[in-house]
């Protein structure tokens, strides 16, 4: 059975308080947006690379 991974990450403080508002309230941005569907057009453009390499695994 798998161990579940301890990251050992702790936030105190101000970063504490960022890290708990950012995953209440997740805000994407433009830049993020634009990021993604260049994203979607790589795998797009690779798909059948992908496909070829993921039936020799």
């Amino acid at each position: 059975m798998a161990k579940p991974i301890e990251l050992g990450l702790v936030l105190e403080g101000e970063d504490a308080e960022r890290f708990f508002e950012y995953d209440e309230n997740p805000e994407v941005s433009d830049e993020l947006i634009a990021m993604f569907i260049e994203g979607k057009e790589i795998y797009e453009q690779n798909k059948r690379k992908l496909s070829s390499i993921n039936s020799r695994l």
